[in-house]
């Protein structure tokens, strides 16, 4: 059975990563990519009463009732700072803010969006491989670049192919840092810049170059 080398302990922040099983893409369309992005948003929170699958299906005036009780009343297991989700692979910067916090809303998601695809793609078994990587952060410097290095993942990898179309990715936080928040808690991040026009500056600052390391990677292994 895998084992993680690093020990996650509350109150730390951690760069989390996973993939699916054999890089094979598990976010076909919009549709699948707005499932998941709600399943997060729902699963932050410790023990909700009801599966995720099962709030998807109340009637609105109920769900939007039991959403807005959850958000104001609910224990967030992970603070979120920073997510992308890319069609075969997915980045958080998180904190864990209740002891397995970070284990049990991986697990959660998961297992949440598995069941979505398996149902929906007829097909049976897990969908992301069982152990996730996380690294944890410890410095302040190390904070920024990690999240950087996450925003910048669309581009990197050539899934948008400019830096205007990867500030209005639907799949990354970046948007939520310059507009309006929704499910990151982006104060930690945003305290070390100014205004926002900063932190934008510098998340695009090194993004050609982030791609060419991407780029010499490819030629190196493959």
């Amino acid at each position: 059975m895998p084992y993680r080398h690093t020990l996650i302990v509350p109150n730390q922040i951690y760069h989390v990563f996973n993939r699916s099983i054999a890089r094979q893409p598990c976010f076909l369309n919009s549709r699948d990519y707005e499932r998941f992005l709600n399943v997060i948003d729902y699963y932050r929170f410790q023990k909700p009463s009801l599966r995720f699958s099962h709030f998807s299906r109340l009637p609105f005036e109920l769900r939007t009732a039991y959403e807005n009780n959850l958000k104001q009343k609910g224990v967030k297991q992970v603070d979120i700072f920073a997510y992308c989700i890319m069609p075969n692979h997915i980045h958080f910067l998180l904190r864990e803010c209740t002891p397995k916090g970070i284990a049990t809303f991986m697990k959660n998601i998961q297992e949440s969006y598995a069941k979505y695809y398996n149902i929906k793609r007829e097909r049976t078994g897990s969908l992301f491989q069982s152990m996730f990587r996380a690294v944890r952060i410890e410095t302040d410097d190390q904070l920024l670049h990690v999240s950087r290095y996450i925003h910048l993942n669309p581009y990197t990898s050539f899934i948008v192919k400019t830096k205007e179309e990867l500030l209005i990715y639907p799949w990354t936080s970046l948007s939520e840092y310059l507009t309006h928040s929704s499910i990151t808690t982006r104060e930690i991040i945003l305290q070390h810049f100014s205004t926002v026009e900063k932190f934008k500056i510098f998340t695009l600052d090194q993004a050609d170059y982030q791609r060419e390391l991407e780029e010499i990677k490819h030629l190196i292994f493959e």
